[in-house]
């Protein structure tokens, strides 16, 4: 057995999986941010050279897990598995694409956290000596279609809500490399805070985050200041600081001198109006492949607790009243195989 089990969801990985390549590719508003210069490519075009918005995110899929393999010198025929998912009915972006690259695939769902559930997936197959991939994405444009109301309705959106991400991100693991490496995970419980409304997601979200922290530390035995960064996928301005709150309240753990937000990093809130910051599975999966990784690899970061979270809601369901659960998964990253 490639792992050994700690608690009720922990892992931790006995030949833990290297990270051997990764890539991002995001849209113009997102290359604007303070993080521009570090994804593999920025595209002008929102339908990336597409008819539709569906399209043009299987465009920026394909693009970002081609990339990867590239930077890897490897060709589609030696990956034995990708997993990825994304936020379009039955993950139609990931799906689409996969019809075009020929490597056998496992669509996943987990909202804004399926980034760290493909990596859950892929580092389990690929610490047993496979090499997979492990990739998401989301595009604004069609999670505002599908989520909330088309573009052209021109809707007031209020300021707790969030600018879902055009972005894309990609990382290739294997059994064999010199890092970073994937050590522990621990799988989120589905939690409901009973949060109705579907434009204050980071609320939605925080509590799972939190459920999945305190559970990550109390089954590995490690404290916040053992980590370099930790980081939730994409609570938002308003998730984070209820994520920070709750902590101390409930669960008396400060995490403040390490934590930061891919929602709240991605964007310039200042110059740039997206609210309560960006969301989104490419929002983590982006800053994850573009920023995050390639630090860990110039040794400027040593060890990093990635959360992503995903908001579970049906629109279907949140017309009908229903409150949104929500769900987290822990990756931890170390520089060193421990």
């Amino acid at each position: 057995m490639s792992f050994s089990q700690l608690g009720q969801s922990t892992i931790k990985f006995t030949t833990p999986p290297s990270v051997i390549s990764y890539a991002a590719v995001v849209g113009k508003k997102e290359g604007e941010g303070p993080f521009g210069k570090n994804f593999d490519r920025i595209e002008s075009d929102a339908y990336f050279g597409q008819k539709t918005w569906e399209a043009a995110e299987s465009a920026l899929f394909k693009e970002t897990v081609t990339t990867a393999l590239e930077k890897a010198t490897l060709r589609t025929d030696e990956i034995s598995f990708l997993a990825s998912g994304d936020l379009l009915n039955q993950c139609t972006a990931t799906g689409y694409a996969a019809r075009g690259l020929a490597i056998p695939f496992l669509g996943l769902y987990g909202a804004c956290s399926t980034m760290a559930e493909s990596l859950f997936i892929a580092s389990l197959l690929a610490s047993n000596g496979s090499t997979a991939v492990a990739a998401t994405s989301s595009h604004f444009c069609g999670s505002e279609k599908q989520f909330r109301f088309p573009l052209e309705y021109g809707s007031q959106r209020p300021p707790s809500s969030q600018w879902t991400v055009t972005g894309s991100g990609s990382v290739v693991l294997s059994g064999h490399g010199k890092g970073p490496y994937i050590t522990h995970a621990t799988v989120g419980k589905v939690i409901d805070a009973g949060v109705c409304d579907a434009n204050n997601m980071g609320c939605a979200m925080a509590p799972a985050f939190c459920d999945t922290l305190a559970r990550h530390l109390s089954a590995t035995g490690s404290k916040p200041g053992d980590y370099d960064l930790i980081l939730s996928g994409d609570l938002g301005h308003l998730g984070k600081k209820v994520a920070s709150d709750l902590l101390k309240q409930e669960y008396h753990i400060n995490i403040d001198s390490v934590y930061d937000d891919c929602g709240c990093m991605i964007f310039d809130s200042n110059k740039q109006d997206v609210h309560s910051g960006g969301s989104g599975c490419g929002c983590s999966a982006s800053m994850l492949a573009g920023y995050i990784l390639p630090e860990m690899q110039k040794l400027h970061l040593h060890r990093v607790l990635f959360i992503a979270t995903g908001a579970l809601m049906s629109p279907t369901l949140s017309l009908q009243g229903e409150s949104i659960p929500s769900v987290a998964h822990a990756i931890e990253f170390n520089v060193q195989a421990q």
